[in-house]
């Protein structure tokens, strides 16, 4: 059984996801490849005390990139952008971001 730590894996800090936190009350958060939307908005409501509206998700594709003559690739990852309620509260620790 996974729990709410195992999911949400790291927020993703950006201008254009802080944009979206300051206008549109949308979260980005880096989370576990296998997760589904459900087991994010548990796992988003269960670690911030907030009410989840939408979770929307975006499979990342590896990047290619060279060093030299060496080519590699990054880590294909997950992303989660969750929207929250109207009525919910703000989550605090983007909240000192801005």
């Amino acid at each position: 059984m996974k729990t709410s730590y195992d999911i949400i894996l790291k927020p993703v800090i950006t201008e254009a996801s802080m944009a979206r936190t300051a206008s549109q009350k949308k979260y980005t958060f880096r989370v576990a490849s296998d997760a589904t939307k459900v087991e994010i908005a548990r796992a988003v409501e269960e670690l911030f005390k907030v009410k989840v509206k939408a979770v929307n998700t975006i499979s990342m594709k590896p990047k290619q990139k060279r060093m030299g003559v060496h080519v590699g690739k990054t880590s294909a990852w997950k992303k989660a952008i969750v929207t929250l309620t109207e009525d919910s509260k703000t989550i605090e620790f983007f909240d000192g971001m801005m």
